[in-house]
């Protein structure tokens, strides 16, 4: 079935014309709310803070685009994606979570889901008290008195649960995630800027490069495409077992293995770790006191070094990769379930040499997915080093978000099709 026909289908079927039209006004209300800012900004100074700070431009990302305005939801999805890799790390130190996560079924995944809901308000409230005092010092936001600064604090927490909820109803009333959905749309609302300041920057002289970052892109493009939905298939084969007149098993199948486990987490990870020094620096230049002050321009020295933020990004990125693998893939989990269900990889004993198996392979097709996921993390550092033009760079989390983002629609819309075929 070609794209048109599949398309026709979609908008002939009533409930799926009426799921997509659901995830459009959901995003519509999402993005009016992302555009009520609190009150006291100072507008020029937060686009200069946001322009020259990292840390806060992969924040806005995950807030759907919320954060370069203050708007009201300006915390977005973040407290939530922070609670559920909480949650996630949790697992290696609570046998109970492990359990709940990972044998309970769907009742156990939705309580896990609830404890995620649950912590991020807190943690909400946290990251609200944080980001308003940081830019009030900064002078984006006046000096807001005790009675205000709790407002706003209560009203940035209530946002980010009201985008939350949002994003749980998208989740059950729409197709795909909800979550991914509302950082997706945050991302792609940025594009007519970029485009905006390419055309306003046009010069005819620069055709040659603006020719060969589209042909980049393409290429990049593509490669994620394939990284992210390349497999590692293990032959698998189910023992045959005769009960009365009937022979059950004898089936060859096998597992998939994703070449990229991990998804965008180890960026996110990374990110964290090399930005946090630069947020200190950028808290202890406001105070007056020297000593405090010559370690922040040190921090900021060190940081600005585009060659060692590079080089120490990628590497973050790659031991993260091979880190979060180990967290959520666990070999021993899917030995003891092939063992249980009679089943067996060809010429590899069960038990503790079938989990030995499947570790080895999963820790040589990390390897590929872990430098594939480093460069694509430093792709823009490395095309704005060569073009000097931060609107020419792609690569990074955005594209890996984009990229996943639409694959997981277009498969659910694919199941929701072949389904109403049937």
């Amino acid at each position: 079935m070609d794209f048109l026909q599949k398309l026709k289908l979609v908008w002939s079927d009533t409930i799926l014309r009426k799921r997509l039209l659901f995830i459009a006004v959901m995003l519509v209300v999402f993005r009016l709310l992302s555009a009520i800012p609190i009150p006291g900004i100072d507008l020029v100074r937060l686009q200069g803070f946001l322009s020259d700070n990292q840390f806060f431009g992969l924040l806005n990302v995950f807030s759907g685009g919320g954060l370069s305005n203050l708007s009201i939801v300006m915390l977005g999805v973040g407290p939530y994606i922070t609670a559920s890799i909480i949650m996630q790390l949790l697992t290696m130190m609570s046998p109970k979570l492990k359990q709940m996560y990972q044998e309970e079924g769907e009742s156990g995944r939705a309580k896990f889901a609830q404890y995620s809901r649950l912590l991020s308000i807190p943690l909400a409230l946290i990251q609200a008290f944080g980001f308003l005092i940081l830019l009030s010092r900064q002078g984006v936001l006046g000096d807001l008195p005790l009675f205000s600064m709790v407002t706003n604090i209560i009203i940035v927490t209530t946002g980010s649960a009201l985008v939350m909820w949002i994003g749980e109803l998208m989740t059950e009333y729409g197709i795909g995630n909800g979550t991914s959905l509302i950082i997706f749309a945050g991302i792609v609302s940025g594009l007519p800027t970029a485009i905006g300041e390419l055309l306003f920057a046009f010069d005819a002289g620069d055709i040659p490069m603006y020719l060969g970052f589209l042909a980049l892109a393409i290429v990049v493009v593509w490669g994620v495409v394939v990284v992210t939905e390349a497999e590692r298939p293990i032959p698998v084969t189910y023992a045959k077992r005769v009960r009365g007149a009937k022979v059950y098993g004898g089936v060859s199948t096998y597992l998939p293995l994703r070449v990229n486990q991990a998804g965008v987490i180890p960026i996110i990870f990374a990110l964290s770790i090399m930005l946090f020094p630069q947020m200190i620096a950028t808290v202890l230049g406001v105070f007056s006191n020297p000593i405090l002050k010559s370690i922040s321009a040190m921090l900021t020295t060190l940081f600005a070094n585009q060659i060692l933020y590079a080089i120490g990004y990628f590497l973050l990125v790659f031991v993260f990769t091979y880190f979060y693998t180990a967290v959520t893939f666990d070999p021993d989990t899917i030995s003891t379930n092939l063992q249980k269900n009679g089943a067996f990889i060809p010429g590899v004993r069960p038990g503790t040499s079938t989990a030995e198996y499947i570790a080895s392979v999963v820790t040589r097709i990390t390897f590929v997915g872990a430098t594939f996921l480093a460069l694509v993390a430093v792709l823009p550092l490395i095309m704005q080093g060569f073009t000097g033009n931060t609107s020419l760079a792609i690569g990074g989390t955005a594209l890996l978000i984009v990229v996943s983002v639409v694959l997981d629609f277009i498969k659910k819309i694919d199941a929701q099709v072949s389904m109403r075929e049937y």
